[in-house]
């Protein structure tokens, strides 16, 4: 737990289980600093410029390793933002990593795959799916590559938690400290709202597909969102993230190879 939530948070505030009743979130109600409407649009701009430069086709130096460039500046730009507008108070997204939190970011990530998995069989079953290519690329790769990509992908998935989540607090202290939103009501909201941005970042990736990025894609993201909502913490839902990844990268690999075997 990070040392700016030590305020225990009301029951008639949480979403019940949903949260950990040890602090709530920072910035939308002046804890540890108040982040303004104008210093939000700065934080946004910061981490619309690290995706661009993430997706841009923009021939990087250092070959494969020069990839790794655009992967570490889609966190770094809204963190040095962030850190600009709350000067000494960045670190109150991130807590501390102990036992509990390797086990809610195995337990989530776990959880994603079901629901990932349900939902898409209903969605497959109404329309056409679009893959993602880079799972194809991943199976083309030699070792050394593959060793590379899923390095890369540590800072690229960090970066989307960052580009929701700071969305999302940014959205819960409009709702709160503008519009006067209850803070449940306003949780919800920026929930929603933040994994709906996610779902459509993610159009070029998976063909322009709009219902598959705003039903499977979108609802992957309601719960991997749940962990930092439980924790406050950006390092457990990134570690659900990575985790999750990770294995529906490693499952495809396997099939690929197991498939290359009896071909």
């Amino acid at each position: 737990m990070s040392q700016y939530r030590t305020v225990p948070l009301s029951p008639e505030l949480r979403l019940g289980r949903l949260e950990d009743p040890a602090g709530d979130f920072p910035y939308y109600n002046g804890t540890p600093v108040l982040i303004s409407a104008g210093q939000w649009l700065l934080v946004m701009a910061a981490a619309a410029l690290g995706f661009v430069l993430l997706v841009a086709p923009i021939g990087w130096p250092g070959g494969s390793v020069g990839q790794l460039i655009p992967a570490l500046l889609f966190p770094a730009l809204p963190l040095v933002a962030l850190a600009y507008v709350a000067p000494g108070h960045w670190r109150a997204i991130f807590g501390t990593v102990g036992l509990r939190e390797v086990k809610l970011m195995i337990g989530f990530a776990l959880l994603n795959i079901v629901v990932s998995m349900s939902v898409g069989a209903v969605v497959r079953s109404l329309t056409d799916l679009s893959s993602n290519a880079a799972t194809a690329q991943l199976a083309a790769m030699d070792t050394s590559d593959r060793v590379l990509f899923y390095a890369k992908t540590i800072p690229q998935l960090l970066g989307e938690e960052l580009i929701t989540l700071l969305p999302f607090l940014a959205l819960l202290h409009v709702f709160c400290a503008r519009i006067g939103v209850g803070r449940k009501r306003a949780v919800i909201a920026a929930w929603l709202i933040s994994s709906l941005i996610f779902g459509l970042l993610h159009l070029p990736t998976y063909n322009w597909n709009w219902v598959q990025c705003i039903f499977i894609i979108g609802s992957a993201r309601l719960v991997l969102t749940l962990p930092f909502i439980l924790t406050k913490n950006v390092w457990v839902s990134t570690g659900a993230h990575i985790t999750n990844d990770w294995l529906l990268f490693s499952i495809s690999l396997l099939g690929a190879g197991l498939a290359g075997q009896t071909a």
